[in-house]
């Protein structure tokens, strides 16, 4: 896979098209990354032991490594 974590990334394809950011968690397995403030759904949750109010938690989704392209950082040009 050509994106790392840490990496600086511009989505290039779907509902998030023009956003940037950094890459939070790369899978590998199933060629996704998951992208800091990009792709965020709000998530419906039971109450629990850890959250015993439940509620509406925001969650960051995976998008498809091809959607992306690698930026860099002090330019914002894109990098091959």
């Amino acid at each position: 896979m050509f994106v790392k974590t840490g990496d600086n990334v511009k989505v290039i394809a779907g509902d998030a098209k023009g956003k940037t950011g950094v890459v939070k968690q790369a899978i590998p397995s199933a060629n996704k990354v998951i992208i800091e403030g990009v792709n965020v759904v709000k998530k419906h949750s039971k109450a629990s032991s850890t959250q015993p109010q439940g509620g509406i938690v925001d969650v960051a989704r995976p998008i498809s490594a091809t959607n992306v392209k690698v930026v860099s950082k002090t330019t914002d040009k894109e990098d091959k």
